[in-house]
């Protein structure tokens, strides 16, 4: 593998801002979908808890999976030569 080129790192970084801009959007909507219950109906307190504790650690997990798919397709899109 040679030097990457300046358009090359420039194409890495705007990848990996939007990986992380669109894992955070993805994060937060998992985490309100899943925390929605808790705000409209009138649960017990464990149970709000119990949601809230769910919905972030779902919400980082999935957050998480979206960045780390978008810098591998476009490493894999980089490798085909694209």
């Amino acid at each position: 593998m040679g030097r990457e080129s300046r358009w090359e790192k420039d194409a890495l970084t705007v990848e990996i801002v939007f990986a992380v801009v669109s894992g955070v959007l993805l994060g937060l909507l998992v985490f309100g979908a899943v925390v929605l219950p808790a705000l409209v109906w009138d649960l017990p307190q464990q149970a709000n808890s119990a949601l809230r504790m769910a919905g972030g650690a779902v919400g980082l997990i999935c957050a998480a999976w979206r960045m780390v798919r978008v810098v591998w397709r476009h490493d894999a899109y980089r490798r085909a030569g694209r």
